[in-house]
């Protein structure tokens, strides 16, 4: 019997590219990528159902054109890319994104 495939929802923040669900559809996983040679790391802000009063942060300090996963748990439901700037406000996505 065919199961259904979770299709992936993206944000977009400075050089910084997000989805989830990530890692074969799995709705408890997000990716973030560094798409921005500017030397500063991306990020992924996001939120779990099962602590949705808790702001989680995945970090990618690997490098331009490099993606990072975070590890599984509850399901994601909302998350944004960011493009972190020393001293300045970060580049986000303009909004929340829902997956």
């Amino acid at each position: 019997m065919p199961t259904a495939t979770a299709v992936a929802a993206d944000s977009y923040g400075g050089g910084a590219h997000a989805w989830s669900p990530a890692d074969g559809g799995d709705s408890g996983k997000i990716a973030v990528k560094d798409g921005s040679s500017d030397g500063d790391p991306a990020k992924a802000e996001y939120y779990r159902t099962a602590s949705s009063e808790t702001k989680r942060t995945l970090w990618n300090h690997s490098g331009p054109g490099t993606t990072v996963y975070s590890g599984d748990g509850s399901r994601i439901y909302k998350f944004k890319a960011c493009d972190e700037n020393e001293g300045t406000p970060d580049d986000c996505a303009a909004s929340w994104t829902i997956p």
